[in-house]
């Protein structure tokens, strides 16, 4: 199957501005990234040094421009930090689907900047990708997560029980999504 290369234009919402991944996001990125509770419902583990979320930036870099990478750094309009991430972690466009996650600094957590960004990223996959259906997943026990893509107007779809092996563990894994349809879109 081929790669699916697409060109990231930055979003903009009221709170938020979402672009790139650049070189000086790196001191932001490790003070949520290295952080056990906030890698405790992701894939990867925590970054163990700066270095190494420099490094990872770096290949972040490489990866957008060879137009297969779909993250956005999320950075707070009013600070100018970037507070986590947003995107399509997977993106079929043969089938005309995607799949959203989003990671957030605690510092920043429970002010809805999550939702936000990840209406934007929706809306972006909806109109520009011309999604079909978008869908986001969480390990179960992630209740703030499955907040998040209620707020974003999607279902509940059910859950994959010891779905996906994380960390050493067998978890289960919910599913939301949302088409274009359930918008009134055609």
């Amino acid at each position: 199957m081929q790669a699916t290369k697409i060109k990231l234009t930055d979003l903009s919402t009221e709170r938020l501005l979402l672009r790139k991944m650049e070189p000086r996001d790196a001191e932001d990125m490790f003070d949520y990234a290295s952080r056990p509770e906030v890698t405790r419902f992701l894939l990867w583990r925590e970054h163990p040094d700066l270095l190494y979320t420099r490094r990872y930036i770096s290949y972040v870099i490489g990866r957008y421009r060879a137009g297969d990478f779909f993250d956005y750094a999320v950075v707070h309009r009013n600070s100018g930090h970037m507070i986590g991430t947003c995107g399509f972690a997977r993106l079929d466009m043969k089938n005309r689907t995607g799949e959203i996650g989003y990671v957030i600094n605690p510092r920043y957590c429970g002010r809805g900047y999550a939702t936000e960004a990840a209406r934007a990223v929706i809306a972006m996959g909806f109109s520009e990708l011309e999604l079909l259906r978008i869908e986001a997943r969480y390990m179960e026990n992630n209740l703030a997560s499955a907040r998040v893509m209620q707020k974003c107007g999607m279902t509940f779809e059910g859950i994959l029980h010891s779905a996906m092996r994380i960390k050493d563990k067998q978890e289960n894994i919910g599913i939301y999504a949302i088409t274009r349809e359930d918008l009134g879109q055609s």
